[in-house]
Parts: structure tokens; C-alpha cells; sequence
């Protein structure tokens, strides 16, 4: 699904990115965890295309970077992030906006098929969000345009979907809502493999299997969220004492 080898990158003049070595499995659901300039960016950005290594190997979905057309690669990518949500047209309906994800534009502005709207329809059905229909996406909460977000990039039917931060912006009830929504698309059979990003230990639902620490550019730990996620890990990970209480199967972290 996707390997990195001995993956670096420097950015005018500093080292952002050092020798990451990462390996994520066809049906795995990884989170990736860190702190606010970690690297977090750079390497999704890296992992999609949009920015190349000063050295290593990337290879994913099976293709290597340098050795097929991008362009191609990222059709069968799905990225969700809040930092993309103002590009969509406000006026259009949240149909339309799901509809537009299999065609990778920010809006529909062409006629669909009748199959492409039936696929629309029953994606919006398949996650309840039906009570969004003929709703103008700027009438949306930022939870209801988050959830527009994800079935949108589900209309492309990508082999690997990327959440990054999809919380970021939510009060409480929202995010709660939008991370049920997340763990009940990971439940589906259905489903592409996901990668979480997020600096949250709270986000990290049940259906994540796997996470990787990233902290100043390199991975700090990866593995199984049951071995990684405990109080001795992340209280060395952080540099601060801290512990992980555990609640209907999610994790939350206070300091001590």
C-alpha cells in the first residue's frame, strides 16, 4: 500500500524529513501521530505526489515514485482536509459536491451519468447523511461538510483515503460525530485503507490498528496502537509524565 524508504527531505535549508522507513499493508488503518511541526505535512505531502524527497524511495499503491505518472496515482488517492473545504462552491448542493470527487474538481461542472448519481445518492444513503440532500454546502455545519468531504473522496472508490486533521475547527458534538463517522466507514468491508493524522490522542478510534510517532522529522515509534500507546512511550515521546486512561475502547491522555 505504501512503503517509504530511508525517506528524506530538506526544505530551504533545514532537514524537515530524516531517513523515514515506513511500511502500511493492503486492509491496515494507520494513524499518524505528532506534534504541530513534526513533519506531519511534508510527509503526506510527499506520500501523495505533491512534493518529491531530497533522497529515498517512495512507492505507493505499488508504483514507484519517478516510474509512473502521478497524475494517475493520485486518482486512486483520497485526501480529506479542512484546509481544502473554501475551494468548494457554496451555492452547489451537497450532492453535487460528493458527485464532483469522481472527477476530482472542486464542484460539478459537468452532466453526470445516471450511474454516477445513483453511486452519489447511495453513498450519502450508505453513511445516513440523506437529510443533506438539495442543502447548499455553505448552509452545511463544518461536521455536516466534513462528512460531504469524505463520501466525496468515497465517490472515486480510492484504494487509500487520507483524513488529515478532518476534526480541526469542531466544537465537542461535532467532532464526536464526525469521529463516529469515521470509525463506522472503517468498520465497512467496503472500505479503502485509511491513514489519520493527527496530534489528538482522543481521535484515535477503535478501527485505527496501527500508529506511527513522528517528532523533529523522524519516526519516534510505530507498531500497534495497544503496544505504542502507553503511558511510558508517549511520556517519552512528549518529554512530560503523562498517562493513558482508557474509555468504550478509546484513549485519553492527561498529564501527571
Amino acid at each position: 500500500m505504501i512503503s517509504l524508504k530511508n525517506v528524506s527531505k530538506v526544505l530551504d535549508e533545514k532537514q524537515v524529513l530524516k531517513n523515514i522507513n515506513w511500511d502500511i499493508h493492503t486492509g491496515e488503518n494507520w494513524v499518524l501521530f505528532g506534534l504541530n511541526g513534526s513533519g506531519k505535512t511534508t510527509l503526506l505531502s510527499i506520500i501523495t505526489g505533491y512534493l518529491w524527497t531530497s533522497s529515498g524511495q517512495v512507492t505507493v499503491l505499488g508504483k514507484e515514485f519517478g516510474k509512473y505518472p502521478l497524475y494517475e496515482l493520485r486518482k486512486q488517492i483520497g485526501v480529506v482536509s479542512s484546509s481544502i473545504d473554501y475551494l468548494m462552491p457554496g451555492y452547489d448542493y451537497a450532492e453535487n459536491i460528493v458527485l464532483s470527487g469522481k472527477y476530482a474538481s472542486f464542484g460539478l461542472h459537468k452532466d453526470p451519468n445516471q450511474n454516477d448519481i445513483d453511486f452519489a445518492l447511495s453513498i450519502m444513503e450508505r453513511f445516513c447523511c440523506t437529510d443533506l440532500i438539495h442543502r447548499t454546502f455553505e448552509t452545511l455545519s463544518q461536521g455536516q461538510k466534513q462528512k460531504v468531504m469524505i463520501m466525496r473522496a468515497l465517490m472515486a472508490k480510492p484504494k487509500l483515503l487520507i483524513l488529515d486533521e478532518p476534526c480541526a475547527g469542531l466544537d465537542v458534538l461535532a467532532r464526536e460525530q464526525l469521529l463516529e463517522f469515521i470509525n463506522a466507514l472503517g468498520e465497512d468491508p467496503k472500505a479503502p485503507s485509511m491513514l489519520y493524522v493527527t496530534h489528538h490522542v482522543e481521535e484515535i478510534l477503535p478501527t485505527f490498528k496501527y500508529i506511527t510517532l513522528l517528532r523533529d522529522g523522524q519516526i519516534y515509534a510505530k507498531g500497534s496502537i495497544n503496544n505504542i500507546l502507553t503511558d511510558q512511550m508517549l511520556s517519552d515521546f512528549l518529554g512530560r509524565d503523562v498517562k493513558i486512561d482508557q474509555f468504550n475502547q478509546r484513549n485519553y491522555l492527561k498529564f501527571t
